[in-house]
């Protein structure tokens, strides 16, 4: 009797394979090179900014998609808030 050997295709784990560079915090970033100048950057009144952090739908995006810092994600969920409390973002 033979053995058949059978060729199976390996199943790839979640994540192997591909390289992705490791997203980095804007808003570290943006200290980091303008230390002269420490304007606060995440503001409710900067209404430009904080659209950019919010979907279509008015739901805050996570920060494992956006690449935003524990810190600078908190701040720009407290900053998100206090628009939406005086419309200035939809909510």
């Amino acid at each position: 009797m033979k053995r058949r050997s059978s060729k199976k295709a390996k199943k790839r784990k979640r994540g192997e394979g591909t390289f992705t560079s490791k997203k980095v915090c804007q808003f570290c970033e943006q200290v980091h090179k303008s230390r002269e100048s420490k304007q606060p950057f995440i503001d409710y009144k900067n209404i430009d900014v904080l659209k950019r952090f919010v979907t279509e739908k008015g739901r805050i995006i996570p920060r494992r998609i956006s690449g935003v810092c524990a810190k600078h994600q908190r701040e720009l969920t407290q900053a998100i808030k206090r628009a939406r409390n005086i419309a200035l973002l939809p909510g």
